[in-house]
């Protein structure tokens, strides 16, 4: 696969163009982006990219490789929009004379017409010059184009003024032309139309300065992406000496003081902060980290130092990877644009061939020529494909960048179509609906003791343990006694499928299964049979050998869980959970969440199963997981979305990821999805329509080309204004936890996750 830029195009006949050239090398596959210039090529390993670019270049095009991320700037875009700023400016100051003069007959005085005409040549020869550079080089090519168009009605507009001023009455110092929205001559003499070819100019100079920028501004989450790491990192021992973060390796500890990004993923070695990820992912709530923590470049040292061992570095970060997914949506090309691309391809020749019967059939009909030149060049003037090639990319890339900063990547434009129909919502459970983390949900203790007490003597015995059991009660120990720093134990032995056992401040401490327990005290015997019911699991705590509280651990629901699933329901997609854990587990969840169709005990083969069953019943299915047990689901669904701290299988399988762990980005991808089809279905029924209402009033004489080269500047304008709307549309909903009563105690967020069926000690 290769990424060029191509420069030179300008509307979507161009698209057309390049891609059919590209396509037709053996094996070439090629998409080609009109609002990015980039074209993205599927090619055999024969087909060298010096061939690529060449092909394009012989089609009458620019093109070379894009460069890499890392050193990519804005510099050359900023440097385009001055120059035709400049351009547009000296244009203006050309054009609105000749405007105002041709406009305002009041204002008329002797020789105003030859005032316009030294004017207007400038106008025409040096302002039009990139529409007459690019129209001869596609006539060179046997191809037309919307510059094609631009030049032709400039010329002819004009040409024609050029004899009407020397051959037609119109250079008498005392003619005086009244201003009409119709073409008109008076008493035999010819009009002039210096007003037309200085105001198609301008007003196309004007909408494509408008495209630029608008396109600029739909590109400004990607640009920010690449922008959001780190450039330079303090390396653990190093005195305060700081090496670019390309230097940085896989394995080595960089410090990260506050108000620091951390420089590229990695586990936190030492120290304890409040990290700001809304940089990254949006989330507005700063997260605790300590040891052991995981953490992801970009992220924001908002407390104490730390010390962190790089995990991954350059193109393997979850910041790299991200970008990655953006570039690859915004390079893409859904169904319903390729469907514009191709009558965009073959309008520009239509166009000229029907401004050329125009002219025929008024000449033959006896009409006066100056009215048949004016009609052609007006169906040429009006005829501009520039809202039919912009209707649909720009919509996208607003949309894919917004996402972004919704926290969802899109990784192609056709996800977008394929979650629009989407009607059945198929959820892994755990990792997913869920925190994927064990956490301590209800804490049952023996009259008479204290629960942080207990609780606390519990997570020092459990300090040795690896098993997510353990790192669950030493969390939520550490929690609720604010403490660090848990008692010493001594004599620590883990019992397999018993527990583990320890002395703690001279007493013995045990925390082990209930099955491996003796009998309970009614109080914590009715706490077991709740916690089985609710499918968690349950420890019991011994301090010398008399059982004195009951831990329930488990997969808590995550807070925006519940709040999702409703929304979704009120959109028309039906919930189904779907997990690997047992069915009391599975009802649980369900239940809280009030999700009807559960299926649970499925194995990753099941899952798939699953989906096919569902779409043979005509439903358009989507999977939200985010294990390696998902990804096959997620390959098999209509559409695939997973976690961004999900596995890799399941990244590569999905076709969207939630950066947060959040299930409100779902909701927020089909509502932004809904919007950005609504808004392509609204530009191109605005380029369709103003054409089939443009290009008729303009062959019958209707349409003077000044107001028609007016007409069609605007259209572009308003199809891009309208796609940017999409950078401001609000889909993240309010979300609240789906039943706070239900949890007790809840531990401090655990970096490391539990799996998906853990059994007791």
């Amino acid at each position: 696969m290769t990424d060029l830029l191509v420069g030179g195009m300008t509307c979507a006949a161009c698209v057309a163009r390049v891609e059919k050239k590209l396509n037709r090398i053996d094996g070439v596959r090629a998409t080609v982006n009109l609002a990015t210039g980039l074209a993205r090529i599927a090619h055999p390993p024969e087909v060298g990219e010096d061939e690529l670019i060449s092909t394009v270049e012989r089609a009458g095009y620019t093109a070379q490789l894009p460069p890499p991320p890392a050193e990519e700037t804005s510099d050359d875009d900023e440097d385009e929009r001055a120059e035709g700023r400049e351009r547009l400016l000296i244009t203006a100051v050309l054009a609105i004379p000749v405007l105002v003069l041709s406009m305002v007959p009041a204002l008329q005085f002797d020789y105003w017409q030859w005032l316009c005409f030294s004017l207007a040549g400038p106008v025409v020869v040096w302002s039009s010059e990139p529409f007459h550079a690019r129209a001869l080089r596609g006539l060179r090519h046997a191809t037309a184009t919307m510059d094609t168009l631009v030049s032709l009605g400039v010329i002819a507009s004009y040409l024609w003024s050029v004899y009407a001023l020397y051959f037609g009455g119109a250079g008498d110092p005392d003619m005086r032309m009244p201003f009409s929205w119709l073409p008109t001559a008076d008493g035999g003499t010819a009009h002039v139309y210096l007003e037309a070819a200085v105001g198609v100019p301008l007003f196309v100079l004007t909408g494509r300065y408008l495209e630029a920028r608008a396109r600029h501004g739909t590109g400004s989450a990607l640009r920010a992406l690449t922008e959001l790491g780190a450039k330079h990192v303090e390396l653990k021992g190093s005195g305060s000496r700081r090496i670019p973060v390309s230097e940085l390796r896989t394995g080595q500890e960089f410090m990260v003081r506050p108000g620091e990004k951390i420089a590229t993923d990695g586990v936190v070695t030492e120290g304890s902060s409040a990290l700001d990820l809304s940089l990254v992912t949006g989330e507005s709530t700063p997260v605790e980290v300590g040891p052991g923590f995981r953490v992801v470049g970009g992220a924001v040292n908002s407390g104490g130092l730390l010390v962190v061992r790089a995990t991954a570095v350059g193109a393997d970060t979850q910041l790299a990877r991200i970008t990655r997914l953006v570039t690859d949506a915004q390079a893409g090309k859904a169904r319903i644009q390729r469907l514009a691309d191709a009558i965009a391809g073959v309008f520009v020749p239509a166009i000229v061939t029907v401004a050329a019967c125009v002219l025929g059939f008024w000449l033959g009909a006896g009409a006066e020529p100056e009215a048949a030149v004016t009609a052609a060049v007006a169906v040429l003037v009006v005829a501009c494909p520039c809202a039919l090639g912009l209707a649909t990319p720009t919509a996208f890339l607003a949309a894919t960048g917004h996402g972004a900063q919704l926290g969802v990547l899109i990784k192609e434009p056709g996800a977008l179509e394929r979650l629009r129909r989407v009607d059945t919502a198929v959820f892994d459970k755990t990792g997913t609906l869920t925190t994927g983390r064990m956490t301590l949900v209800e804490t049952v203790v023996v009259e008479g003791l204290d629960t942080a007490a207990v609780l606390r003597l519990a997570g020092a015995v459990e300090y040795g343990s690896e098993h997510p059991i353990g790192r669950a009660l030493v969390a939520a120990a550490r929690q609720q006694t604010g403490e660090d720093k848990l008692p010493e134990v001594a004599g620590f032995r883990a019992v397999r499928g018993e527990g583990v056992h320890g002395r703690v401040e001279g007493r013995e401490i045990s925390v082990r299964s209930p099955r491996a327990a003796g009998p309970l005290p009614d109080a914590l015997h009715t706490g077991l049979l709740r916690a089985e019911e609710a499918g968690h699991t349950a420890v019991v705590v011994e301090i010398d050998s008399r059982p004195v509280a009951l831990l329930a651990v488990g997969d808590t629901v995550r807070p925006s869980s519940g709040a999702a699933v409703t929304k979704l329901k009120r959109l028309g997609i039906e919930p189904v959970l779907v997990t690997g854990d047992g069915p009391a587990a599975a009802r649980a969840v369900a239940r809280e969440l009030s999700i009807t169709s559960v299926h649970a005990g499925v194995s990753p083969e099941g899952k798939a199963e699953l989906v096919a069953s569902l779409r043979a019943e005509g439903r358009h299915v989507a999977v939200i997981g985010d294990g390696v047990n998902d990804a096959a689901a997620l390959a098999s669904a209509d559409l695939g979305i997973t976690m961004g701290s999900g596995t890799d299988a399941a990244i590569g399988a999905a076709d969207i990821t939630l950066v947060r762990e959040d299930m409100a980005a779902v909701v927020a991808a089909v509502l932004l999805t809904r919007r950005t089809l609504t808004t392509i279905r609204a530009n191109l029924v605005w380029a369709f329509g103003y054409n089939v209402v443009t290009v008729p009033l303009a062959a019958t004489g209707w349409l003077n080309p000044m107001f028609a080269a007016l007409a069609m500047s605007a259209s572009s304008v308003l199809v891009v204004g309208n796609s940017l709307r999409l950078r401001t549309h609000r889909s993240q909903p309010r979300t609240r936890p789906a039943n706070p009563a239900r949890v007790t105690h809840r531990s401090a967020a655990d970096a490391r996750r539990g799996s998906d069926d853990l059994s007791l000690r």
